[in-house]
């Protein structure tokens, strides 16, 4: 096991601890403490208004993919890595109350040498085909447009990223300030099929793709393809797993390919329903994405979050930690470990969110609770795995 981490050895951060230094001093918002930054309504100049403008993309998922299309020839697996940009901003801002319209606007960075227009159009026809399929769910995306940029000497292969905007009532705006001792914490599940997924879900999400696929893919791939991995990362960490693309992931149907490219699951028509029914019961709700199961500890006052009884760890996260030798502690900060969502709510609040997922075919899992905590924010996991625990001092 490597002491200081093999997600920091790639180099790669999980919580982006310099990141947020570098942004403490500005300006957070309508509501400094809500899951995402929160704008008056420059647009419509409406004072009971407010805009929410997010920033994401697929991260290195996108290498996957590119994998993917070298060893197939089929440009289709980029139809994900729309989804996986898409979902990083909507499920974002799911977290703040905005369930619709949002408009989302593309930014392709690619290596034209190696990435044609075959890829980017496969890409582009993801981000309308996952608009789409919102609508069928009620759930208004716009494709505003967008930019792709030839940058070989800054995109070894391609990134896809994505800004999306929408607007809500401050009034309606969910601010993570209001969770409290006494929430349940109810987890949206990543794995299986939701009723509107085309087949089986590995939840790998869009975090931690550079050690999940350094960690379970051989070496051949460093060979035959250079332009996927940093000449930076120690040797010893590049494509240092035992598996090709096309091998079986145990207890799945899926290959370990198509677990690593599984798109991004929203939870959007589960919590527009939640919202839309009883908005005033949600205290909270946290997108684990960067920072993994640590990400709550971001959020809220004097409070310790307990989770303990997580949702089992799908089966790509449990190959993770034994092709790795990475630590469980390290995979809950760097991956979401089977769930990708959390609800923080009353009785009431957290029944809804369990009858609401249930209608989508998503495990819903009463995870834990809020209790007090003196002077600072905790987080307990208890599990099979063991028991794991964080603290973090108040701002």
């Amino acid at each position: 096991m490597d002491s200081q981490g093999r997600y920091v050895r790639r180099g790669v951060s999980s919580a982006k601890e310099d990141v947020h230094r570098a942004v403490a001093a500005l300006d957070k918002g309508l509501f400094p403490t809500a899951f995402c930054r929160i704008l008056p309504d420059a647009l419509g100049g409406d004072e009971r208004a407010a805009l929410v403008l997010h920033a994401d993309g697929a991260g290195t998922k996108s290498i996957v993919a590119y994998l993917l299309w070298r060893e197939t020839g089929d440009p289709a697996h980029f139809a994900g890595i729309a989804q996986d940009a898409a979902v990083m901003n909507i499920d974002d801002m799911l977290c703040v109350g905005a369930t619709g319209p949002f408009v989302l606007s593309s930014t392709i960075g690619r290596n034209k040498s190696l990435v044609g227009g075959e890829v980017v159009g496969a890409v582009i026809n993801g981000f309308h085909a996952f608009a789409a399929r919102l609508g069928a769910l009620g759930i208004e995306l716009v494709i505003g447009g967008g930019e792709t940029a030839d940058m070989g000497d800054l995109v070894r292969t391609i990134a896809v990223d994505a800004t999306c905007a929408a607007r809500l009532r401050r009034d309606e705006v969910i601010d993570n300030a209001n969770i409290r001792p006494g929430d349940l914490i109810v987890a949206l599940s990543g794995t299986g099929a939701a009723t509107y997924e085309d087949k089986e879900n590995s939840g790998i999400g869009s975090n931690g793709l550079t050690s999940a696929r350094h960690d379970l893919l051989n070496r051949a791939y460093a060979a035959r393809y250079p332009e996927t991995w940093a000449p930076s990362t120690p040797e010893s960490l590049v494509y240092s797993g035992s598996f090709g693309l096309g091998d079986p992931l145990p207890g799945t149907a899926l290959s370990i390919g198509e677990a690593l490219a599984s798109p991004t699951r929203t939870y959007a028509p589960i919590i527009r329903e939640v919202l839309e029914r009883g908005r005033r019961l949600v205290h909270g709700l946290v997108h684990c994405t960067g920072g993994g199961q640590t990400k709550c500890l971001r959020f809220g006052g004097e409070v310790r979050y307990v989770k303990d009884n997580p949702f089992p760890v799908p089966p790509l996260f449990r190959l993770i930690h034994a092709e790795s030798g990475s630590s469980w502690r390290e995979l809950h900060e760097v991956f979401n470990m089977g769930h990708r969502l959390e609800v923080f709510a009353c009785e009431e609040g957290a029944a809804l969110v369990e009858e609401a997922a249930a209608r989508f075919s998503v495990e819903a899992r009463r995870i834990g609770r809020v209790e007090r905590a003196g002077g600072r924010r905790e987080l307990i996991i208890a599990g099979p795995e063991g028991t794991l625990a964080w603290e973090r001092g108040l701002p």
